[in-house]
């Protein structure tokens, strides 16, 4: 399944790199791209676990770059 996810507040192209990388590592992932430009997350991962793997990816998120949100 994949999913598009919008990034808010995410202000430096250095960490979106880092959050697609860990992103990427999660369990049940199979690719992760992130657009500093247009602030947007494209997953691919297994469709029973995208809910999960979504809270997850936040929390990568905030873990990077506090400031930033997730908009599903």
């Amino acid at each position: 399944m994949k999913k598009t996810v919008k990034i808010r507040d995410l202000d430096c192209a250095h960490c979106a790199t880092l959050m697609e990388e860990r992103i990427r590592k999660i369990d049940g992932v199979e690719s992760a791209s992130i657009s500093f430009m247009t602030q947007k997350l494209v997953i691919e991962a297994e469709e029973s676990r995208m809910n999960n793997i979504i809270e997850q990816v936040a929390k990568i998120c905030k873990r990077i770059e506090p400031s930033c949100s997730l908009s599903v």
